[in-house]
């Protein structure tokens, strides 16, 4: 009886040693991340499912502006950047990054108007709410006016929004403004109008990360590790049969507790997400060119000079993703 007493403290010991040793052989890694889109949702599957932590990675996401992003990355704060046009912004100023990966190739952004405003052409000198100079919103507001003929900034004005955007068309601060999920749900059912899903123009890749080339050169495993682990939640959450958890994530993820906000935010991730986690390349010169002119710089960069896909192409392959 002794004998075994002893046998199951050493075999105690022997788990519980190498449970230690298990956690501690996990890496610190920092993510910063702009919003809470849904186009973000196979981040959070993958955190939530643990597939970071089996590639090693114990992943902390930090929720900040685009530009504090985009300032933490290039100062190494931070070892990954969600913010895919902040990482061409970065590229096109000089500093070397690649983006690695994204979810979402077309936005998942609604150009939402006032109830009494129900069509395009009742916009003209109205305010309309973007993001943060440089933001995504910003870049759609002037793509989706351009699209109704009209001229930013001479026929229309658009303004900045750090705040919430459905609030600043509660209060009359704005006319219309590019809302993401779920705030676009919740306008339209609201009695908002819904004058144009940007997705239904123009192919343009969101919700992505990446990293610096030194990043990339420094830590090949564990830049595959966040690839692989990500692809994974991505994978994991357009399978129908995890819908029912997958939801359950959200409304973790989200702290919501209406089942039909979460599954009709799972319905709109459809709208525009990819399958493998590679966006066109059409898309991505466009998103390219956009943010090269928004930040004044004249020399073109190309797809090659922004995107390294070859992480993401192993991960295809060692998961069986047809492309």
């Amino acid at each position: 009886m002794k004998m075994r007493t002893v046998w199951f403290s050493i075999l105690f010991i022997f788990i519980a040693d190498s449970d230690i040793h298990s956690q501690t052989a996990s890496k610190k890694v920092r993510m910063g991340i702009q919003s809470t889109n849904i186009g973000f949702l196979p981040f959070h599957v993958a955190y939530h499912k643990g597939f970071y932590r089996e590639q090693g990675i114990d992943l902390e996401t930090i929720f900040m502006s685009t530009q504090a992003v985009n300032a933490a990355f290039v100062r190494g704060d931070i070892d990954y950047s969600a913010a895919v046009n902040g990482i061409i912004q970065t590229v096109v100023r000089g500093a070397p990054a690649k983006i690695l990966a994204c979810a979402v190739d077309r936005p998942l952004q609604s150009f939402i108007s006032k109830k009494e405003i129900r069509s395009a052409r009742e916009l003209k000198g109205k305010k309309i709410g973007g993001s943060t100079p440089g933001g995504t919103a910003s870049l759609m507001a002037d793509l989706a006016l351009k699209h109704f003929g009209l001229e930013p900034g001479r026929d229309v004005v658009v303004v900045p929004l750090r705040g919430n955007r459905v609030a600043a068309l509660e209060t009359g601060a704005v006319d219309a403004a590019l809302l993401g999920v779920p705030e676009n749900i919740i306008a339209v059912d609201k009695g908002y109008n819904e004058l144009l899903f940007l997705g239904d123009i123009v192919n343009f890749p969101q919700n992505g990360f990446g990293a610096s080339v030194k990043k990339i050169q420094n830590s090949p495993e564990e830049v595959y590790g966040m690839v692989r682990a990500t692809l994974r939640g991505l994978l994991f959450s357009l399978d129908d049969r995890n819908r029912d958890e997958v939801i359950n994530i959200i409304l973790k993820q989200c702290q919501l507790r209406d089942k039909r906000l979460a599954a009709e935010m799972l319905r709109q991730l459809n709208r525009g997400v990819t399958r493998d986690m590679s966006a066109k390349s059409e898309g991505m010169q466009l998103m390219i060119d956009l943010v090269r002119e928004d930040s004044k710089v004249l020399q073109p960069f190309t797809v090659a000079q922004v995107v390294d896909y070859s992480f993401l192409e192993k991960a295809r392959r060692d998961l069986n993703v047809p492309r």
